[in-house]
C-alpha cells in the first residue's frame, strides 16, 4: 500500500541505506534522504540516492541544503542547489525538499522560483526554513502561490508539540491547498497527542537510535569535526519506532 492509498504520509528522514531499509520495514511510506542528519541534514550524494533507490520501493524525496547554518544563500550556493535539483530530477527522485530566505527573513521568491523551474514533475517541500521565516502566514500563502506541495514545520518552535497551536492554525488556513507536515520531536506518543488537536495527515520523523561504533581501536583526543560529538556513535533509524508511529496513524485514520 503506498502513501497515497493509505491517506496519510509517515515520512522518515534518513542518511544511510541501513536507515532507509529500517524505515521501510517499520512502515514509513516516504523517505526524506539527506546526509549529515546529526547537523540537521545536508544534500546527499548521488551514489547514496542510487543505493537507496535500489533497496527500497517507497517514494524518496531529497533534501537539498549545501551546508549547515542559515538559509541565506550566496550566488554560488544557489547555483549548486539548481544543479542538484536538475541532477536528482534526472536521477528519478520523487521530490525535493528546499528553502531559501532573504536577509530579512522572508521567503526568497526569486531564488525559489529559479529552483522550481527545474523541478519537472517532482513534488516540492519547503523545509524548516519556514520555521525561521518572519511571517508564517505570508510564507504559507507564497508557497501556495508557487505550487509547493508541502510545508515541513515545527510551528516555529524547537518541537512540533511546542508549536502545535501554530501548526493547527496553518492547517486550518491552508484549506487543503497545501499539505502541512509536522516535524521535530515526532514519535508515536507525540502523534497520538497531536491528532485530536489538529487532524494532520503528514508527519516527519527520524526515529533514530544511537549505535556504538564497531571500532575496537579508538584514538583519543582527535576530533574529525565538532569536539562535542563522539566519533564512535552512529545514528540509525529504529524500525520499531517507525512501526509504533505508523500504527497510531493507521488507527486514527481508520486504516486496516
Amino acid at each position: 500500500m503506498n502513501h497515497i492509498s493509505r491517506g496519510y504520509i509517515l515520512e522518515c528522514c534518513v542518511d544511510s541505506v541501513e536507515s532507509a531499509l529500517a524505515a521501510a520495514a517499520g512502515g514509513a511510506n516516504r523517505l526524506e534522504l539527506c546526509s549529515n542528519l546529526i547537523i540537521g541534514g545536508t544534500s546527499p550524494s548521488l551514489a547514496l540516492f542510487h543505493q537507496v533507490r535500489q533497496q527500497v520501493d517507497i517514494p524518496v524525496n531529497v533534501l537539498l541544503r549545501p551546508r549547515f547554518g542559515d538559509f541565506l544563500y550566496t550566488p554560488y550556493e544557489l547555483d549548486i542547489l539548481k544543479e542538484e535539483v536538475a541532477m536528482f530530477r534526472e536521477a528519478g527522485a520523487d521530490g525535493v525538499v528546499i528553502g531559501c530566505l532573504t536577509a530579512d527573513g522572508e521567503l526568497d521568491r526569486a531564488a525559489m522560483e529559479k529552483l522550481l523551474e527545474l523541478r519537472g514533475s517532482m513534488n516540492v517541500t519547503l523545509h524548516r526554513a519556514f520555521d525561521v521565516s518572519r511571517d508564517p502566514y505570508r510564507t504559507l500563502q507564497e508557497c501556495i502561490d508557487m505550487n509547493i506541495q508541502t510545508i515541513l514545520t515545527s510551528g516555529q518552535k524547537n518541537s512540533c508539540m511546542e508549536g502545535c497551536d501554530l501548526i493547527a492554525s496553518l492547517h486550518e488556513k491552508a484549506e487543503g491547498r497545501i499539505d502541512i507536515m509536522a516535524g521535530a520531536g515526532v514519535n508515536a506518543s507525540v502523534i497520538r497527542e497531536m491528532l485530536p488537536k489538529v487532524p494532520l495527515r503528514s508527519f516527519h520523523m527520524s526515529g533514530k537510535k544511537t549505535l556504538d561504533s564497531g571500532m575496537l581501536y579508538r584514538k583519543q583526543g582527535v576530533s574529525m569535526g565538532l569536539s562535542s560529538l563522539s566519533e564512535f556513535e552512529i545514528w540509525r533509524t529504529d524500525s520499531s519506532k517507525i512501526k509504533e508511529a505508523q500504527e497510531v496513524l493507521s488507527s486514527f485514520w481508520g486504516e486496516k
